[in-house]
């Protein structure tokens, strides 16, 4: 089973409950827990482990032969990320614009673009130093402008012999998010009772069901008084799963890297129960 953990709002805890999820399931089933927030990962930093293997993660990118090229323009037509400008009789490249899908290069009458390779970060597969769970997380480069191939390589490094995939996906509900929750079987939907927390709630639960996802929600912070999402789940039948209580002592042990049910065992048997909700909804 893949379960994505998702909420709009960053902050909201997805990582909280990722984690504690994975950590509660690990004692009886074989688990990875992958983190697909390549941006900002941060799931290696709550879980103690080693390395395994790194590996490279590289996209296409077109390079030109000029001296083939007789600045027909197709292949600036063709393109409609406008990577590829013809401007007079120069053709410019935009790196930051190329999605590199190769169709420049298909479409070429010439053969003037041939294939090339640029580094957009790295993905690395890990073990808990208890061998309990298996770490795969992503490290995108800095200033890289697309995440989502780097993603897709961290959700191809989710194989082996696991039962349960726990994904850890980037905040909002642009492209990254689709890419961490796509042809998943489950989505955690984690969001707090507060105004901004609701909006985004509202926000993701569109993107899941344009996916035609299964999903049930978290409440993270719970207490802090605002009914909004709550009432909100019951109009629109959406299971809550799990509350977290808005609570000092766990946010402390979170600035300290301690994952809840370290710390508080019967928090286990929370998560446990969560993950048989999930699994009755299937």
């Amino acid at each position: 089973m893949i379960i994505a953990v998702a909420g709009g709002k960053g902050g909201c805890g997805k990582t909280t409950v990722a984690v504690n999820l994975a950590l509660s399931l690990a004692s009886e089933k074989k688990v990875l827990i992958a983190d697909c927030d390549v941006e900002e990962p941060n799931v290696h930093l709550l879980i103690r482990h080693k390395l395994l293997r790194e590996k490279v993660v590289s996209v296409f990118t077109p390079k030109f032969d000029m001296e083939k090229c007789t600045l027909c323009g197709i292949c600036a037509d063709f393109c409609q990320y406008h990577a590829i400008v013809k401007v007079l009789d120069k053709l410019l490249f935009f790196q930051e614009l190329c999605h590199g899908c190769e169709g420049c290069r298909y479409v070429c009458p010439k053969n003037a673009i041939v294939k090339g390779e640029r580094v957009i970060g790295v993905v690395r597969e890990c073990v808990s130093e208890d061998d309990a769970l298996r770490l795969v997380y992503g490290v995108l480069n800095v200033g890289e402008p697309r995440a989502s191939p780097l993603i897709e390589a961290v959700r191809r490094s989710c194989s082996g012999d696991v039962d349960v995939v726990v994904i850890d996906a980037p905040p909002g509900t642009a492209c990254p998010v689709i890419a961490s929750i796509k042809d998943v079987d489950h989505v955690l939907l984690v969001t707090e009772p507060t105004p901004m927390g609701f909006y985004d709630l509202k926000l993701i639960v569109d993107v899941a069901r344009r996916l035609g996802l299964s999903f049930s929600v978290v409440v993270n912070k719970a207490g802090l008084g605002d009914v909004k999402v709550y009432e909100y789940c019951e109009k629109e039948r959406i299971p809550i799963v799990l509350e977290i209580p808005y609570d000092r002592g766990i946010s402390e042990l979170y600035s300290r890297g301690i994952p809840i049910v370290k710390a508080i065992p019967n928090w286990r048997e929370r998560f446990v129960k969560c993950y048989e909700c999930i699994c009755e909804m299937m």
